[in-house]
């Protein structure tokens, strides 16, 4: 939709479109979601102002806490990133009752301290991005919400003393580069992302956080780093990429374990309250 003059008050009225299913959702993989430690409840199809969710949403419980589910690219992974539709995603799972999302990401490397392997807890990100709906606020009501700093403190906190126990190789902090896609970067590219001061790359982060941000929901991104960006000395193959995920879903599924029991029932940052001075 282009103008939201008849679904602005949707967007103020999530909380009342159903009843909470769940208040912590995971976007990522679809193998992400392992039946033998999440328990399916239930699969809902939700419809949204902005279109359909990549896919169902799966309510699933762990001890006893309910986490939502949403493959980002499909149950069949197969809708690219610059076709993904964002803004029903968050639209959807804001309207299950959803405060905080953790979205899980498979990221190039551009620094060599970063390997395949590791994981990254990102605190920024660079937009460079070309052609996607960025916004709720399409008009009339315009809203220009801060995203200074990105990603939600509290969770951040609490994923990167989770992973040092866990002893998983983590970068407490990263700059995540997000570009259209879904070709990956020219050598000349790459330099220059690295140039910028970015140290990873990814196609998905953009807009879902900011998207995020504009609900009022907290957002963490998880990174594993599948292989090193081109400036280094070979150009990345999705084989290799396809391979080093499978071993890093291993990993993830560990961190969202030994997280998700762990999320305290109040929100303790700022999340909740971007719109607050984000109108004019």
């Amino acid at each position: 939709m282009k103008n939201l003059k008849n679904t602005e008050p949707i967007l103020f009225c999530w909380f009342l479109m159903a009843a909470i299913e769940a208040k912590i959702a995971v976007i990522g993989g679809t193998g992400i979601a392992d039946p033998e430690v999440f328990k399916t409840i239930k699969e809902m199809k939700v419809k949204t102002p902005f279109g359909n969710p990549s896919d169902k949403i799966k309510i699933t419980e762990l001890n006893g806490k309910k986490v939502a589910f949403l493959p980002r690219h499909g149950s069949g992974h197969t809708i690219p990133p610059h076709m993904v539709n964002y803004r029903a995603n968050i639209h959807a799972l804001k309207s299950l009752g959803v405060e905080r999302v953790i979205g899980l990401a498979a990221v190039g490397s551009l620094r060599e301290s970063m390997k395949a392997g590791h994981i990254v807890i990102p605190d920024q990100f660079i937009d460079m991005t070309r052609q996607r709906k960025l916004t709720f606020y399409d008009g009339p009501k315009v809203v220009h919400v801060s995203v200074a700093d990105p990603f939600c403190s509290q969770m951040r906190k609490l994923v990167i003393e989770r992973v040092k126990k866990l002893r998983i190789p983590m970068h407490e902090k990263g700059t995540y580069i997000c570009v259209e896609g879904p070709r990956f970067s020219t050598r000349a590219e790459s330099r220059l992302w690295r140039v910028m001061s970015a140290d990873i790359i990814g196609m998905t982060l953009v807009p879902e956080a900011q998207l995020a941000r504009e609900a009022e929901m907290c957002y963490l991104s998880i990174s594993s780093v599948t292989d090193y960006d081109v400036w280094a000395d070979r150009p990345v193959s999705a084989r290799e990429v396809g391979e080093t995920m499978k071993k890093n879903t291993v990993n993830v599924q560990e961190i969202l374990k030994s997280l998700l029991p762990d999320i305290p029932e109040n929100r303790g940052c700022q999340c909740g309250e971007a719109l607050r001075d984000a109108g004019l």
